[in-house]
């Protein structure tokens, strides 16, 4: 019989025969318990990743040996100021449904009671709030009581909107990657994502969903009594954007944006939105099964929530979060702040409102920077944008400007320091130096960039054809891009050119 069982079925006087377990443990100076039936283990509190607009009582997400495992703070639920994590601080790992994380000051001890021992919350009467509560142990010979807590009954009252009545397939969805099957069609598929950051934590959202990514504006227009997550309007090739700002959206730490900041272009039914953000990092390519659906206890509102998903990468130990782009434009706030946005556009007749038709014929690159000068290549060709790893495989009587091979994702890929195939100086690497894999005729090479900016958008207007040069690198370059407005000359580069002296140098090596 269940410790559950005694409390539900036992009789006022809490009279039983059987003994039962339970895990004690001390929050905010008392001693409470649970069932030891449901515990999976007691760990040291790991690290989280934080979820915007989860519930106050949501410290955020860990990793538990690869399984995403929410953890909930006691202290705040019983309405206590939070304390630094100690030492002596553990998680409560308890099944509810799913697993979840129970922040404790401390563990106590494991003790067994008789039925003698327990009370159960109707003697308590009004004495105390029994909301929470399954009962009281009273141990023989001691004048303290032990408030045996009712974890579901917390998890309901803190998470209004969560379902967890459908555990056994929820478990089975969202946390146990055992039960996926890899020749399963859509398991074995990938997704691209831009991933960024905000608030120190990172997100991602489809590459499919963004439209550019273009660097903070000199000047932001205000909109009269827009509301707090509303930034103002930039012009964006002189077409109005509105600006939102994510970290107000996601109730994150407010900041205001500074030079590393992005704007992320994304568009719904023709209309696009422009979301800044810290930075951005890269474009992932990751396996479908790396992205766990979110569970509904992680929101406020599951049917509002921005975040679908969480993805892990790095063996579990890099949890970026998701978004859903048409979760965002069908949240009421922004329908609410976007229409209001248009009203104010339309009452001026010299204002063109921007739609993602407008850039039907325009050319989308990815900006990069090589020393102090800024390149661009077609979107198109970029499969993918990755952090350059530790450590290179070096290849013996390689060309000089093969910086070496690396394993990405069971794939050898070479690599080549672009600085040193265009004939430029030799740079230290730093956290900001990236690698872009380019797919050219099914041939798949990584170049060494000092930075990837942006991705943007250019009128065909603005290409020019560039100069004669003469020389082995002369047809690397297939255009200039004039951006005059801003003051910026773009080198296009013929990323077929690239990949086919690699090929070529290394044939003539061998």
């Amino acid at each position: 019989m269940s410790a559950a069982e005694d409390f539900s079925d036992a009789d006022e006087s809490g009279l039983s025969d059987e003994l039962d377990q339970f895990v004690t443990f001390v929050v905010g100076g008392e001693t409470f318990a649970v069932d030891m039936n449901p515990v999976q283990e007691i760990i040291r509190v790991p690290e989280t990743v934080r979820v915007p607009l989860s519930p106050p009582a949501m410290t955020g997400l860990a990793n538990l040996r690869g399984r995403i495992l929410p953890i909930v703070s006691l202290r705040h639920i019983f309405g206590l100021d939070a304390a630094e994590v100690s030492d002596a601080s553990r998680a409560v790992v308890i099944d509810i449904g799913q697993p979840m994380g129970f922040l404790v000051d401390r563990v106590s001890s494991v003790i067994e009671i008789d039925g003698q021992e327990l009370e159960t919350t109707a003697r308590l009467g009004k004495s105390v709030d029994i909301g929470l509560l399954k009962g009281v142990i009273r141990q023989s010979g001691k004048n303290t009581m032990i408030m045996v807590l009712d974890c579901q009954a917390i998890m309901n009252h803190e998470f209004v909107a969560s379902d967890l009545s459908g555990a056994d397939s929820l478990l089975n969805e969202a946390f146990l990657d055992d039960d996926y099957d890899d020749e399963d069609d859509d398991n074995s598929e990938e997704t691209q994502l831009v991933s960024f950051v905000t608030d120190e934590q990172e997100y991602a959202i489809p590459i499919a969903d963004v439209k550019e990514i273009v660097q903070m504006p000199e000047r932001i227009t205000a909109v009269p009594r827009a509301a707090a997550h509303m930034l103002g309007l930039m012009n964006l090739r002189e077409q109005v954007l509105p600006l939102i700002d994510i970290r107000t959206l996601f109730e994150l730490r407010k900041k205001s944006p500074d030079e590393k900041s992005r704007v992320i272009v994304l568009a719904s039914e023709g209309k696009p939105m422009g979301v800044v953000v810290d930075s951005v990092n890269e474009v992932l390519r990751v396996p479908n099964r790396s992205v766990e659906p979110m569970v509904p206890v992680m929101t406020r509102d599951a049917t509002l929530s921005e975040i679908t998903g969480i993805c892990r990468l790095n063996d579990g130990k890099r949890l970026v979060s998701v978004l859903d782009t048409a979760r965002i434009f069908s949240s009421e706030r922004i329908k609410e702040s976007l229409a209001m946005v248009e009203e104010d556009i339309m009452q001026d007749d010299n204002t063109v409102f921007a739609t993602d038709d407008d850039a039907d014929d325009d050319s989308q690159v990815v900006v990069f920077r090589l020393a102090d000068e800024e390149y661009a290549v077609p979107i198109n060709s970029v499969q993918e944008i990755v952090r350059i790893p530790d450590e290179l495989i070096h290849v013996p009587k390689a060309p000089a400007f093969l910086e070496g091979v690396i394993n990405l994702r069971g794939m050898v890929l070479p690599v080549v320091d672009l600085r040193t195939q265009l004939g430029l100086a030799y740079a230290e690497r730093t956290d900001r130096h990236r690698i872009i894999v380019f797919v050219i005729h099914g041939v798949r090479t990584g170049f060494i960039v000092d930075q990837v900016s942006e991705v943007l958008r250019l009128p065909p207007d603005c290409v020019e054809p560039s100069p004669k040069i003469p020389g082995e690198h002369g047809d690397f370059f297939s255009g200039m891009a004039n951006l005059s407005k801003s003051k910026r000359m773009l080198q296009m580069i013929r990323p077929e050119r690239l990949i086919d002296q690699v090929s070529s140098t290394g044939a003539a090596e061998a």
